[in-house]
């Protein structure tokens, strides 16, 4: 147990320095492009291996493996320990699983890039700081996994830092989650204070003793209400809910592999696996599931209504991203916890799948750019060319954009695998059945109209904005289907320059993850459909690591089959209508203009994202540099370099009133000493 647990975290850290220092120090191992795929893919791969092992020979009870004790001050002792249950086996699966796939996609994608070990490496110790994070048996190792998988997002976010975009893109994810982080960190000085004062002896804050029901009971109800909403505040930042959801989106600078580990599988699930691991805690402040339930609520619906209204195919994804996890937040404020893991397997699953497709398709459509840039179709930067007789009309103004959906369309006769699993991936989302997506949505939206059955009245909105929010993610996913798959080819010269498939490093990883989008909701099945082993696993009839409510919820059969079969109205309805008005319709792009006229004004809101980000620019941004350009900056110079200056200065002059002394004559060095003589023999005679 304990060699294989420090196996899983240590091989992503060593791999992740070995690339990392040989890339650095010998430029010659830079191009050998499959050593370094294959050591980052084997140090993510091998730990999968192992946690599998550790899946299948797990008994039920929890073990916990210590190695040293990291902090030891007064009543505070922290044990670098990990803890291995239920919770962290299915985190684990899910992180090296995953995980494993998208780097061995990453071998493909980014073949040729300079940074080609830097992305490795970085890449590697991103899986080590999310595998701290997921087996931590106290919340400060927990905190040190939480800030690890921060500076790795930033990272990799800034990946391709020479463009500024994605430096800012990169900086705003950073500064949004050390908000988040500074929440997370006062519920930890809270619980500290009011534990130990109450407690004799050591409090380590690991998860046995913290979520004891005799250590909980010590906390008064206002008290544990805040340190609640400050742990919701922590992970609203890692997992993108509002009010700071913003990052996520401008996220998509970094490479396509990126966007699938970090905004699919593993750091935004990070604030999900918290309250879940938490839960015994949350489930004694009702006050605040209510605000995370009503909170995960609008934020699936405002990013699922800024989806429909994009264009570039990453971007329709971070939304989707944003809006599954409000679906999680939800599960979590109605008290169905494993439910909201239950999604977060399924949506690691289907999410990876659309992002790796989409980036096969940016790869393929990069390669018609640079088709069409070579005959002389496009200028060197993407530009329609001026020139009469090989003008070029885009379906859009501005520059030729491999990851604008107008420019696509008919791809899936050049690239039937990617199209294949991306349609598959696409009706998992959707919440076609059987596919896993099917059963996980379902089951929250259930949870919710459950909890508003017997009598909290509140869970019916929710329910409702998540019926509302289903019903247009089936719509702005098969629209970005259709536009990307079907139809005509709409870039320049289509009938001469055509994309390929991708190599078989970028489709297997697709292939895998759209199988698993198939079968991975049988682990779930709803009650009148056998029952869902992953909640037997996880709750474990009360002793495993996800709590419950203690009171039992009941609804009645038929009307749980009502609900399934509501379930499978909204998610076919959704695709046929996007079928419908795109494919059959207004074809391509055009059907942009029947969205816009049956949104009516709310279009321009929906596009315009909320006006979020301007509204924090103009609120918290501006004023923040504008006062440090006016303020801060001037107090700077002249308070503080002033100061620093001024005693330089008086140093100075000082030195050049007493360097006269230093004449270099003796004789006046021995008149000195004769003087010096004379004074402390008189001190001595008469004082």
């Amino acid at each position: 147990m304990e060699t294989s647990v420090l196996l899983i975290i240590v091989l992503p850290l060593a791999l992740a320095a070995f690339n990392g220092l040989m890339g650095l120090f010998v430029p010659a191992y830079r191009k050998n492009e499959w050593i370094i795929g294959g050591l980052g893919t084997a140090a993510v791969a091998i730990p999968f291996v192992l946690a599998v092992k550790l899946f299948l020979g797990f008994h039920g009870e929890p073990e916990v493996v210590t190695y040293f004790t990291w902090m030891a001050a007064g009543d505070l002792q922290i044990e670098f320990a990990y803890r291995i249950d239920q919770l962290s086996l299915v985190m684990t699966l899910i992180v090296t699983g995953v995980g494993a796939l998208i780097h061995l996609y990453s071998i493909g994608y980014m073949h040729g890039d300079a940074g080609y070990w830097r992305f490795f490496a970085f890449m590697n110790l991103f899986i080590f700081a999310m595998l701290n994070l997921v087996l931590a048996e106290n919340l400060l190792v927990l905190f040190l996994g939480w800030e690890g998988v921060g500076l790795c997002s930033y990272l990799l976010i800034g990946f391709w830092y020479t463009d500024l975009k994605n430096s800012a893109a990169a900086n705003k994810a950073f500064i949004v989650n050390r908000i988040g982080d500074f929440a997370f960190l006062l519920a930890l000085f809270v619980i500290f204070a009011v534990v130990t004062e109450k407690i004799d002896g050591s409090f380590g804050f690991d998860f046995t003793t913290l979520l004891a029901p005799e250590t909980l009971n010590l906390f008064g109800a206002g008290t544990l209400l805040g340190v609640v909403l400050l742990f919701f505040v922590g992970a609203t930042g890692k997992s993108a809910q509002i009010p700071l959801f913003v990052w996520l989106p401008d996220a998509m600078a970094g490479p396509t592999p990126v966007s699938a580990l970090i905004h699919a599988a593993t750091m935004v699930t990070s604030g999900l696996y918290l309250l879940a691991r938490l839960s015994p805690m949350v489930l004694m402040a009702p006050a605040a599931m209510t605000v995370i339930a009503v909170v995960g609520a609008l934020t699936a619906i405002m990013a699922a209504t800024i989806a429909i209204t994009q264009h570039d195919i990453k971007r329709v994804l971070a939304y989707s991203t944003v809006s599954q996890l409000g679906y999680m937040f939800l599960a979590v404020g109605v008290g169905a916890y494993f439910v909201a893991i239950f999604h977060v397997m399924t949506h690691a699953f289907f999410k990876a799948c659309l992002f790796l497709g989409s980036g096969s398709v940016i790869h393929a459509m990069h390669h018609v750019e640079h088709e069409l840039e070579h005959k002389g179709v496009l200028g060197s930067n993407g530009e329609p060319n001026d020139d009469p007789l090989k003008r070029v009309e885009l379906p859009y103004e501005g520059d030729f954009d491999a990851q604008d959906m107008r420019t696509m369309g008919g791809l899936r006769k050049y690239m039937p695998w990617t199209a294949g699993t991306f349609l598959v991936a696409t009706l998992a989302i959707a919440g076609i059945p059987p596919l896993a997506g099917f059963f996980s949505k379902d089951e929250i939206l259930f949870k919710a109209f459950e909890l508003g059955y017997n009598g909290e009245m509140w869970a019916y909105f929710v329910w409702i904005v998540g019926v509302v929010t289903a019903v247009l993610t089936a719509i702005y996913m098969t629209r970005a289907y259709l536009l990307t798959f079907e139809g005509n080819p709409r870039w320049p010269d289509a009938m001469d320059t055509k994309p390929h498939e991708s190599p078989w490093t970028m489709t297997a990883p697709l292939v895998v993850l759209a199988a698993l989008a198939v079968v991975g909701g049988f682990v779930g099945l709803p009650a009148v459909l056998g029952g869902s082993k992953i909640h037997h696993f996880l709750v474990h009839d009360g002793r495993g690591p996800v709590a419950e409510p203690l009171h039992e919820l009941h609804v009645s059969p038929s009307i749980e089959w009502g609900l399934l079969f509501l379930g499978l109205a909204i998610a076919s309805g959704g695709v046929l209508f996007a079928w419908f008005v795109i494919r059959w319709g207004a074809r391509g792009p055009e059907a942009d203009a029947s969205v816009k006229r049956f949104f009516g004004p709310l279009y321009g809101t929906f596009s315009r994202k909320y006006s979020v980000d301007q509204f924090y620019q103009k609120v918290i941004v501006n004023p923040v540099v504008n006062g440090a350009r006016l303020v801060f900056a001037p107090f700077d110079e002249n308070a503080v370099d002033g100061a620093v200056n001024g005693v330089a200065k008086m140093v100075q002059g000082m030195a050049l009133r007493l360097r006269g002394i230093q004449t270099g004559v003796v004789q006046h060095y021995a008149l000195a000493f004769v003087l010096g003589v004379a004074v402390v023999l008189a001190l001595m005679l008469f004082a």
